[in-house]
Parts: C-alpha cells; sequence; structure tokens
C-alpha cells in the first residue's frame, strides 16, 4: 500500500482531486478551478456537479485549452444551488467579479438571451437575440437561462397569442398568408387579417406574460388539461403539462438576481467531530460567491456559541468589509454586544438577523446547503482520511493486530415499527465505497424489535458476503451480543473484530463510547480523529438507512401523502397536482414555488414542504 508520504507533489495533486471530484454532490451548482496560488482559472456551472467537473479529466479530451486548464488546477471549489438556471445566473456574477483567464464567451451580457418586442408600428415583431444591442430598438425581457427556454417560449407565446416573429423584410414583401397563419401561429398582419387594435392586445398579453402576470394563461392551460384528460385525448393532456412546466421554468424568480440588498449570509454546521461555517457574500442583490472556513473550535460547544466566536474573529481579523447586513443561520447569545462593536470598528451601522423572510431566507438557505455539502467533502477528504484511519490503527493496538481497510456498519431505521429496513455501508481508506452499500428490506418480525432487525440483517449479509477487517454496529451491548450470536451461528465469529459504538452520557454526539466483545470499553476523547471516523460512518449508516425507510414508508402511503396534510382539501390537491402536472413534479417544487400557487401560500405551502421531504 503507498502512504501518503511516499506519494510525490503530482499523484498527491491527483489523488486529492480524484478524491474530491468523488465527493462531489449530484445537485446543480457552480465551480470554480482554482490554480496553485489560489487564483480563479475558470468558472462554470453544471446540472451536476459531480459529472460536470469529472468530465474534464475524462482520457478523452484533446481540446488544448482545456488539457492546458485541467494541468494547472489544484483545487476546485463549488457553490450548490436549488437550480441549473440559479447557477447559471450565479455563474455570470462571478465571471463578471472575478474575469478568469479561461472563461471567454461569458464576460459580458452579450451570451445571454433576452425576448424582445420590437418597436415597428402597428404590427410589432416578437423575436429573441443575444445582448441589448443598439441593433434593435424595443423592449426586452430576460436575461432567459437558456436558448431552449428563450426558444420554447417565443413557440409558447405564438401559439397563445399569434404575433409575428418574421423580419421586416420578409413582413413588407408578402401578399398572402404564410406557413404561420395555415398553422394558427400568426394571424397575418401583412396582408391586413388582423386589425391594428386587435393586433395591440395580443401585444399587451404577450407583454404580461413576460412580466409574469399570467394567472388568466395558467388557467386556461389547466382548464384545456382537465378537458382533455376527462375525453381521454392524452396526447393532448400531456401536451398541455409540458407547457405548465415551461411556464414555471420561464417565470422563476431566482435567489441569485433579481433582488436588493446588500449582506453577508453565515450559516454553520457541525458532524462527527468538525465544525464548517459558510460565508455568503451578497451585493447589490447579487450573490457573488461564498467560502468556506474550517474554525479549530470544540464541537460539542453549542453551534450559537461557536458560530459568535467565528463571527469577531472573521470580522475583526478577515475582513475590513461590513455589509449592511449579516444574516445568520442561528441566534449568537451576545448578539447585540457583537453589532454594537462592528459598528463602532467600522464606523458603520450593521443589523444582524436570524428569522428572515423571501430572498433573505433563500440567501440563508443556500449558505446552508453548501455548509452541509463543504462538511460533506471534507469528511472525505483524501489527506484526512488516511490520519483517520492512521488514529484508529493507533487507538485498536491494544485490541487487535489487524490491518483496519474496509469497515462495514450497520444501522436499523422505522417508524413506530413501520417499513423497518436495514442499512450497510462500506467504508476503506479511500473513502465511502458506494457500489458496496446495501439496504435490507425486514419481514417477519414483530415491529420495533431492534435486535431481531439486526439479527436478520446481519445473518442474510453473511451468509453470503466475507467479513471485513472491522464491523461496527450501531448501539451498544445488547447489539453487539445480538452481532455474535449471528456470528457464532455461521461459524465465523474468529475471524471477526466487533465494534458498538454507543452514545455516551445524555447521548450527545461525542461522548460515544466503544465496546468490544473481550475487552474493556474505549472512551476517547471528543477530539480524536478515531472517533470522529467511527462516528461519520455511523452517522452515514443512519442517514443510509433513514432514506431508504422514509423512501419505503411514503410509498406505502403515497396514494393518501396529500391527503394527510392539515388544510389541503380536495380542491387544493387537485390544484397543487395540476399546477404542476403530476405528483412527480410536485416533489420536485420548492417551497416558493407551491406558495405561488393559487389558494395556497406561504403558511400552506411550508406545510406541504415538510410533509413531502421529511
Amino acid at each position: 500500500m503507498v502512504t501518503v508520504s511516499e506519494l510525490n507533489p503530482v499523484d498527491d495533486k491527483k489523488a486529492r482531486l480524484k478524491h474530491l471530484i468523488k465527493n462531489l454532490p449530484n445537485l446543480p451548482g457552480v465551480y470554480k478551478m482554482l490554480g496553485k496560488n489560489g487564483d480563479i482559472l475558470y468558472v462554470g456551472k453544471a446540472k451536476s456537479l459531480k459529472s460536470r467537473v469529472n468530465s474534464y479529466f475524462a482520457k478523452t479530451i484533446d481540446h488544448p485549452k482545456t488539457r492546458a486548464l485541467v494541468a494547472r488546477i489544484h483545487n476546485i471549489e463549488t457553490i450548490i444551488t436549488r437550480s441549473e438556471t440559479e447557477a447559471l445566473l450565479l455563474e455570470q456574477n462571478l465571471i463578471k467579479e472575478y474575469r478568469p483567464p479561461y472563461n471567454v464567451l461569458l464576460r459580458d451580457d452579450k451570451s445571454y438571451l433576452y425576448v424582445f418586442i420590437s418597436a415597428d408600428k402597428p404590427y410589432p415583431r416578437l423575436a429573441y437575440g443575444r445582448g441589448k444591442g443598439n441593433h434593435q430598438k424595443g423592449r426586452f425581457f430576460g436575461p432567459f437561462p437558456s436558448a431552449h427556454a428563450a426558444k420554447e417560449t417565443l413557440v409558447l407565446m405564438q401559439k397563445m397569442f399569434q404575433m409575428r416573429q418574421c423580419t421586416n423584410t420578409f413582413f413588407k414583401q408578402r401578399q398572402r398568408p404564410c406557413l404561420e397563419y395555415q398553422i394558427k401561429r400568426c394571424r397575418a398582419p401583412c396582408v391586413g387579417l388582423v386589425s391594428p387594435e386587435e393586433y395591440a392586445e395580443d401585444v399587451n398579453n404577450t407583454i404580461r406574460f413576460l412580466k409574469g402576470d399570467s394567472s388568466d394563461i395558467h388557467s386556461t392551460l389547466i382548464e384545456k388539461m382537465e378537458g382533455a384528460a376527462e375525453t381521454l385525448d392524452f396526447e393532448k393532456a400531456v401536451l398541455y403539462r409540458d407547457q405548465l412546466s415551461m411556464l414555471r421554468e420561464v417565470q422563476a424568480r431566482q435567489a441569485v438576481y433579481t433582488v436588493q440588498g446588500e449582506a453577508d449570509v453565515i450559516a454553520i454546521a457541525s458532524q462527527a467531530g468538525m465544525t464548517c461555517v459558510n460565508v455568503l457574500t451578497v451585493r447589490g442583490g447579487r450573490v457573488l460567491g461564498g467560502k468556506n472556513y474550517f474554525p479549530d473550535v470544540d464541537s460539542s460547544e453549542p453551534l450559537a456559541d461557536n458560530l459568535s466566536d467565528f463571527i469577531t474573529s472573521f470580522y475583526f481579523q478577515v475582513t475590513d468589509d461590513l455589509p449592511a447586513e449579516i444574516i445568520l443561520s442561528h441566534e449568537i447569545p451576545d448578539q447585540v454586544a457583537v453589532s454594537e462593536a462592528l459598528a463602532t470598528h467600522f464606523g458603520s451601522k450593521v443589523v444582524i438577523k436570524t428569522n428572515v423572510r423571501e430572498h433573505r431566507s433563500e440567501w440563508l438557505d443556500l449558505a446552508t446547503l453548501n455548509t452541509s455539502n463543504a462538511l460533506k467533502t471534507k469528511l472525505g477528504d483524501y489527506l484526512e482520511l488516511h490520519a483517520r484511519f492512521g488514529a484508529l490503527k493507533d487507538v485498536l493496538a491494544e485490541v487487535t493486530d489487524r490491518t483496519i481497510d474496509r469497515i462495514e456498519c450497520f444501522d436499523i431505521s422505522h417508524t413506530m415499527g413501520e417499513a423497518t429496513i436495514g442499512s450497510c455501508v462500506v467504508f476503506d481508506q479511500g473513502g465511502a465505497r458506494r457500489r458496496d452499500y446495501r439496504q435490507y428490506a425486514i419481514h417477519d418480525i414483530q415491529g420495533g424489535d431492534d435486535y431481531a432487525a439486526m439479527k436478520q440483517v446481519l445473518t442474510r449479509r453473511y451468509k453470503k458476503q466475507p467479513l471485513p477487517d472491522l464491523l461496527l454496529i450501531d448501539g451498544g451491548k445488547g447489539q453487539l451480543s445480538m452481532a455474535k450470536e449471528v456470528l457464532v451461528e455461521l461459524g465465523i465469529l474468529g475471524d471477526a473484530l466487533l465494534i458498538g459504538v454507543a452514545k455516551g452520557e445524555g447521548r450527545k454526539a461525542g461522548l460515544e463510547v466503544l465496546h468490544f466483545l473481550d475487552h474493556e470499553p474505549l472512551d476517547l476523547p471528543m477530539d480524536s480523529k478515531a472517533l470522529h471516523l467511527l462516528m461519520h460512518i455511523r452517522d452515514e449508516a443512519h442517514r443510509f438507512a433513514i432514506t431508504a425507510h422514509r423512501k419505503k414508508r411514503d410509498k406505502r402511503r403515497s396514494s393518501s401523502v396529500l391527503e394527510v396534510i392539515p388544510g389541503l382539501g380536495e380542491k387544493r390537491r387537485r390544484d397543487l397536482l395540476n399546477h404542476f402536472g403530476g405528483m412527480q413534479q410536485l416533489l420536485g417544487a420548492s417551497q416558493q414555488e407551491l406558495a405561488g400557487v393559487q389558494g395556497i401560500g406561504p403558511v400552506l405551502a411550508k406545510t406541504v414542504y415538510k410533509v413531502l421531504h421529511e
């Protein structure tokens, strides 16, 4: 096995980048390619950060510019967004701010599509173009997130309002209606088949649609979709459903683009002995980016106290810029004193907030999401993993002399005995081996009997699979005894090293106790890297189990999941499903999009979102 110390710098860089990419999420966002000195080489957007960033390192890449970029990459930073659209708009902000040398196309507004209505009288033209150039006079709407969205919008508006899209030259030369008139996408103003007054009404409706005032349009589409479904014309019903989805995409309000204000948005999270703080910078209503910090704090202390310590250090030692607002994920105990101290130091007033709404809440959600992802990435860091495995080897030296490489951990999840699921997660010195993860549906036991569930999972697992170097059980002496009983029945106990991870006093994280079959329990200090590794693996097993459990439970309840929501009657349930085009689309909607449905509102939207996603 090659150790970290034996790696040369080139191999070490490749290994770090490989493990960094492995732990990227399959979520939309923006990635920043950094050089040796931390300078930003390239900024890009992605529908899936993991897939997009990984594509740069494919062996088939032969473009010289891309090869030159990859050769200079020493680190990659990411910012997660809630949609691909937000990622595109944030990418625009970052490119304008940093002017990365490998970005060419997105340095000004010419890269972005706008829909415009020309100033031609009496029959304005509807079209799209890149940038607000002087070559065309009229009203502009945008920018649009993609060429596809802009073109689809034009097609939709053609069908609804039948404005002309032909060039002025073509328009003036027509002597009879063209094909667009025959397929009912234009009212043929070129040959006088529509009066200027009627055409002006179409223009006004188009402007209302582009400005977002489209409730009547929405109602019309829903009515047509329901009518088509009732007459069993499912092809048309699907068409109207897709138009509704397109309408939502075009009108989506973006947290990173269309608001005002300046703020630093700071979120904190802690996991497995590690604490992360994300500082999201907002200036002029635009999210300019964010940075993750991993302060050396006592992770057993309340997050609010650690956040307070970070804020004072950050503003007094790191930055010279104090915004008008500081938005925090947790209310700090000395909030008034910190605010006054910052005002005195910088000579300007600052407001510290925790309970925020609307776009400020969206900023805080982005910061929180990025904090969680940064923690996950850091816990899977190449060098950190090797250090933790080394610490575990030292801790277990008095228990065993075997090499610890492969670790398998088990957990049981259920809700009052319903839909019981067992999980198995696998780690080695390269991190999580997700291809080896397994989920086990538990059958024929009394609901809530965790011991019987664990026995069933271990029996099914090790009847067919060899034992790992370390078998980790989430639980104390009882679960450990159950595991021993299974291995005795299978005749493989002699090959096993078993550890039970039990919560300590008050079931508080960081106070875990390690139990063994033939050794005294170990109570490791809270800053132990070995303990942090075992906690991380145990937490991953719990996450994997509870995710599968909720999926199984919700599948059982899927027919009535909306029916159990208080305040959501039959009409509102139907309106929700019609608005989004089905249950699958409804599950993918944000809380803000739910609140935009007529008759739902922000309070009920919050309840619906919580029920669907927790």
